[in-house]
């Protein structure tokens, strides 16, 4: 079993927390990590329509068989579970006693927000980190086949192809939850939707183009991106209010958690077709924020990150925002360094007048340098030496 980073933070929750809800995509590995953390708990899977019935007929009856709670998978699946929680919970007055999982951030937010507010800690758990491959010595593939096979636990667990393995999760996961959800009845139109997303990762969001392209509402728009998003398919990356004099842009940036999915809805064949493909850099994108957000999230911690663009074209990939100062990031998928990559940075430098500031390009090539106070890092190394500043 490779170790999850997360596991110190879901400990540290639950000794603070009676609840601890821990979502994330599907196959995201998230069972794997509650059920290795706390062995000592039952299981219950709420996948399973004999325990849904019985919690659903006696909900109470059925808490009362844990007395020292349980892992309960997919908890979503009864959403009055919450409530009953709530007077279980605050007659036990005990911390650690529920680990509820879901991969349907709506669902299980919500409920936990009516009912057990107060009482539940969460933690969002996204598919493997480079890092944490490296720390359990599993070899990394290199860029593009990587970007081509993306980071799903399946896919490292057993020998899978990877376009075999990304057809069956849209098809076995992603497309039961969105009927589930929004009782979508042209699931042919959806995936092609879901195929103009991948197209456009790394861009601004628009949603009236992509409406209009795919011949949907603008609203049935915005309900599709926000399902991808509690879906964990999608995220929106923001852009910082940080103002020089000039006009910002307001629209988020689009993003798939996994460039390994996004390059399968793509309909990039292999590794050879990615290497010469134009979203290249855009799954590079995914695949760096995707890392950054990851050690985020595995210490139990939310998302800092940001994107910057004025009217005028000045752009910064990435922003990290410390509270006492802001860390500009770009990100260029090219091995080799030359001059341009580091001119957004210099000029960000400027406008900003903070040069003490660390400042980082991270590329896909493998050393590390400085060039004029800016760190050239390797994509392999993204995290670690970004987030250590």
């Amino acid at each position: 079993m490779i170790d999850r980073f997360a596991s110190s933070a879901l400990m540290n929750l639950a000794k603070g927390f009676p609840v601890v809800a821990v979502t994330g995509p599907r196959q995201s590995g998230k069972t794997t990590l509650v059920q290795a953390v706390f062995s000592d708990k039952a299981y219950i899977s709420l996948e399973d329509p004999d325990k849904l019935e019985f919690l659903s007929s006696d909900p109470r009856g059925f808490l009362e068989n844990f007395p020292e709670g349980a892992v309960i998978d997919e908890a979503q699946k009864f959403p009055s579970l919450f409530s009953y929680l709530q007077g279980f919970v605050d007659r036990r007055k005990k911390s650690g006693l529920f680990i509820l999982t879901g991969s349907q951030h709506f669902g299980l937010l919500s409920g936990i927000r009516q009912s057990l507010a107060g009482r539940a800690g969460f933690l969002e758990l996204l598919p493997f980190s480079i890092a944490e491959l490296q720390a359990s010595k599993i070899p990394i593939p290199e860029l593009t086949a990587l970007l081509f096979q993306g980071l799903y636990p399946a896919l490292y667990d057993r020998r899978l192809a990877p376009a075999a393995w990304h057809a069956n999760y849209v098809m076995t996961y992603l497309e039961r939850d969105v009927r589930n959800i929004l009782n979508v009845r042209n699931l042919s139109l959806f995936q092609k939707f879901l195929r103009m997303c991948a197209a456009r990762v790394g861009q601004l969001l628009n949603l009236s183009a992509m409406a209009s392209d795919c011949g949907i509402t603008h609203n049935t728009a915005q309900s599709w991106i926000s399902v991808l998003e509690a879906s964990y398919i999608v995220f929106l990356l923001k852009p910082h209010f940080r103002n020089f004099g000039k006009r910002l842009v307001k629209s988020p940036k689009l993003y798939f958690y996994d460039p390994g999915l996004a390059a399968w809805l793509l309909n990039i064949q292999n590794r050879e077709h990615l290497a010469i493909h134009p979203q290249r850099g855009g799954l590079f994108e995914c695949l760096i924020v995707g890392e950054l957000l990851k050690d985020r999230f595995n210490r139990g911690l939310a998302s800092n990150l940001y994107f910057w663009r004025n009217n005028l074209g000045d752009e910064i990939d990435l922003l990290l925002d410390q509270g006492t100062r802001l860390i500009p990031a770009e990100l260029k998928s090219g091995e080799t360094l030359n001059a341009d990559y580091f001119k957004g940075l210099h000029k960000w430098r400027k406008l900003s007048k903070d040069t003490k500031s660390p400042a980082y390009l991270v590329y896909g090539g493998k050393e590390k340098l400085t060039q004029r106070g800016i760190q050239a890092v390797p994509w392999k190394l993204a995290s670690q030496e970004v987030r250590n500043h």
